[in-house]
């Protein structure tokens, strides 16, 4: 096979003084699926700006199909057939998945008027060529966002590319949505195409790449076929030390209830009853999991518990006093705290610093303020405590959140929640998007807390995740708790599929 592309010393240092590749060298050979994984701030994703246009290197060369590039933008790249699907999806929210698609390619008649008919001929070849099915009337913020992901392949695949770059394209699929889109890249590669695939998802590289290279801060490691390399062999390569996917001990002691959801019910603003007849306790010292394919009623329930929503019927207590209807900070003052499942939307303001993020929760309390003036000192010296605690990469607390990996956008929203001394964590899908190491990191975390009396609510699409963590589990489908596991010890995945299809029902 030949090697589509070839990358030779590559050295990219960023203004801020980050050297994020230090002399990367790599080929990815001609139809194939080339995984490219390491810890957050390993460089992989800054390789493939590079690779795409979006970023310029201050050294190495690359080689597309023999030939030697210097892409000042994506649309060099374009033109040389590669295409790149970003972690946070670049869609127009308000236009409809065919609008999207044709944004910037649009056909015309007498170069003026937009030529629809032609448009969509192209459009349905394709969808017949790559076997990829989208509802091209729909609007975008319409689609769940297993579907939102395949227009944004759809999209790439229409300008002609036969490179397609996908970073961390599942970082916020369900197992089911992912096993789709495997579905389609497995096509996609029959078809002749090219795939260069981010991940942190040690399961998911075993399960769809053909090669494996392995990056740690900011070079190659090694590049292996699939066969060679066993998941621990990876997560070893990736954090230079053995990781543990074991399931976490028994707590010792599990104490008194101190989150209670009674008889709650949620009906939206579109009339569904989202959630129906929810009831369960959580006690100190006790992680219990909800477990459920997402968009059964778990972002609700999140939301309802931690003030963002206030619920039509029941109600929600914690320490035996009903906080229904009470606003975030009322509840967050009582002890509660929220990992929210989507990072950029509700947990990190991007633009603002790492430490302003970092102090959100408590900026109003001294010692970080007094009568209305903050207190700098004070809040640099602990926001550069937690960052070093928490092993959070950044070159400055100074720096706007959003320079940060994802990964480490994660790892200030833990950061945050869990040192402000919580009685009660809710976690909804609190390892997404970050590295096998970080995620054990937080993992541990949620641990130490549960050791420290706290009572956590876990809210995961990750089975995994769930199974490795919870004291208990209880299954959501279609808004209603339909199975209770009290005994985890040898609960497996496939004992919670039926009950999370919908297959089954518990008593």
């Amino acid at each position: 096979m030949d090697a589509q592309i070839s990358v030779r010393d590559i050295v990219k240092v960023y203004p801020n003084g980050v050297v994020a590749n230090k002399k990367v060298s790599l080929d990815i050979q001609e139809k194939t699926i080339h995984a490219i994984v390491g810890e957050n701030g390993a460089g992989k994703t800054t390789l493939t700006k590079i690779l795409f246009g979006l970023e310029l290197p201050q050294e190495g060369e690359i080689f597309v199909k023999g030939k030697k590039v210097h892409f000042r933008s994506p649309i060099d790249a374009i033109k040389m057939g590669i295409g790149m699907v970003h972690q946070h999806f670049m869609l127009a929210e308000n236009l409809t998945v065919f609008e999207n698609l044709i944004l910037g390619i649009e056909p015309t008649k007498f170069k003026i008027f937009l030529d629809k008919k032609t448009a969509k001929e192209k459009i349905l070849k394709y969808i017949e060529k790559y076997k990829i099915d989208i509802p091209l009337e729909k609007k975008i913020k319409e689609l769940p966002i297993g579907v939102k992901q395949r227009v944004e392949i759809f999209k790439a695949l229409l300008r002609d590319v036969d490179i397609l770059i996908l970073d961390e394209p599942t970082a916020v699929l369900t197992p089911q949505e992912a096993e789709v889109l495997f579905e389609s890249l497995r096509e996609l590669k029959n078809q002749g195409e090219t795939i260069i695939f981010i991940s942190h998802k040690l399961k998911e590289i075993k399960a769809i790449a053909d090669v494996i290279t392995i990056m740690r801060d900011g070079r190659v490691i090694s590049t292996n076929s699939n066969e060679e390399l066993t998941q621990h062999d990876i997560a070893r390569l990736m954090v230079g030390r053995e990781v543990s996917f074991e399931r976490v001990e028994e707590p010792k002691e599990i104490g008194k209830v101190v989150l209670t959801v009674k008889n709650l019910t949620y009906t939206n603003s579109e009339r569904i009853k989202v959630l129906k007849n929810i009831n369960f306790e959580v006690r100190e010292g006790e992680i219990v999991g909800i477990a459920g394919v997402e968009g059964n009623g778990q972002t609700e329930l999140v939301e309802l518990i931690t003030g963002l929503k206030t619920p039509t019927e029941g109600e929600i207590r914690l320490f035996d006093e009903n906080i229904s209807g009470k606003s975030v900070r009322e509840i967050r003052t009582r002890g509660l705290v929220h990992i929210p499942e989507d990072r950029m939307k509700n947990g990190v303001a991007e633009k603002a610093k790492l430490k302003e993020n970092l102090i959100s929760d408590r900026y109003y309390k001294p010692p970080f303020s007094n009568k209305g003036a903050l207190n700098y000192n004070y809040i640099d010296s602990e926001a550069n405590r937690l960052v070093k605690d928490f092993n959070i990469i950044t070159q400055s607390i100074e720096n706007p959140v959003s320079s940060l990996s994802g990964g480490n956008i994660q790892k200030v929203i833990v950061t945050r929640e869990l040192s402000s001394n919580p009685k009660v964590i809710i976690a909804s899908q609190p390892a997404r998007g970050i590295d096998v190491g970080s995620e054990e990191l937080v993992h541990n975390f949620i641990k130490e807390a549960r050791d420290k009396k706290c009572a956590v609510l876990l809210v995961s699409a990750d089975l995994d995740e769930i199974l490795k963590l919870s004291t208990r589990v209880l299954v959501i489908y279609n808004g209603e708790i339909v199975k209770s596991f009290n005994e985890v010890s040898t609960l497996r995945a496939e004992d919670l599929g039926p009950y999370m299809l919908g297959v089954k029902r518990g008593d």
